[in-house]
């Protein structure tokens, strides 16, 4: 049994379902949603994986890794979740702690932290989720995790001003949140309690994690604040051209931390 609880306003975010149609229902969601599938498609060490999904949720990404032809293991905390998750064809679903997995040692070929990290405030209890996923990835295996950057909520904040939508972050709390980190879910009523990251935080969390030098890519980079996006997303010819774009600036150092959500890659050592 984990030693581990999920805090109570996150539990409650998540039994609610609002994040269940996050990565379809809107341009910006869309565009994370593809990009995570491109990023993974090109960055998983082969094809027949053994994958876990840590905070898999009701299995977003692990529907269509299983639809790949990967034999995807999904855990969460939240058991209604689980249960949604447990219906989808080719994935074993079950209740667990990114903390403490409910796995064996080198079980997997990769190991996948879509959600955890952002929701774990304390830096001890990260590197302890990133060093669990290390520990049930087989030796040459992929660990990738996925961050919130640190001006994600200022910049949020300045889209749904410029909207004129009276909804999401403060002002005072956005500023606040970008000098230290913690947003809290009493700070705005979009989303729930989650640690925002710099770039190299989340690389010294790896590192202390055993697994250093890990590789780190925007996911919707800059232009996944763009007003205009969902012209951009449901434009084939557009959309096309914003993806190879954003191939070509996934990886530089001065624009990773201007993307929304970040991806932390480290290749487990033999």
């Amino acid at each position: 049994m984990s030693e581990y609880e999920l805090e109570s306003e996150i539990a409650a975010y998540y039994e609610r379902g609002g994040e269940r149609d996050r990565l379809v229902h809107n341009a910006r969601g869309r565009l994370e949603f593809a990009r995570m599938q491109d990023l993974l498609r090109r960055l998983l060490p082969g094809d027949g994986l053994d994958v876990l999904d840590v905070g898999g949720a009701t299995g977003v990404h692990a529907s269509w890794l299983a639809a790949d032809g990967h034999k995807v293991t999904l855990v969460d905390p939240v058991p209604g979740q689980v249960a949604v998750a447990a219906l989808l064809p080719g994935v074993d679903a079950k209740v667990g702690d990114a903390r403490a997995l409910p796995c064996g040692d080198g079980e997997f070929d990769a190991v996948l932290l879509m959600g955890p990290l952002y929701h774990l405030t304390d830096r001890a209890q990260r590197v302890q989720a990133v060093a669990e996923a290390r520990r049930c990835a087989r030796p040459g295996g992929t660990v990738a995790a996925v961050t919130i950057n640190r001006t994600a909520g200022w910049c949020d904040h300045l889209l749904f001003r410029a909207g004129g939508r009276d909804k999401g972050i403060g002002a005072e709390a956005s500023l606040r949140v970008m000098r230290e980190g913690v947003l809290r879910y009493t700070d705005q009523d979009i989303f729930t309690t989650a640690y925002l990251s710099h770039p190299g935080e989340v690389a010294s969390e790896f590192a202390d994690a055993g697994l250093p030098e890990p590789a780190q890519y925007a996911v919707q980079g800059f232009p996944g604040y763009i007003p205009e996006l969902e012209a951009l997303i449901d434009d084939e010819d557009a959309r096309a051209h914003l993806m190879e774009g954003l191939r070509v600036i996934e990886r530089e150092p001065s624009l990773i931390g201007a993307s929304n959500h970040l991806l932390t890659v480290a290749t487990v050592p033999a």
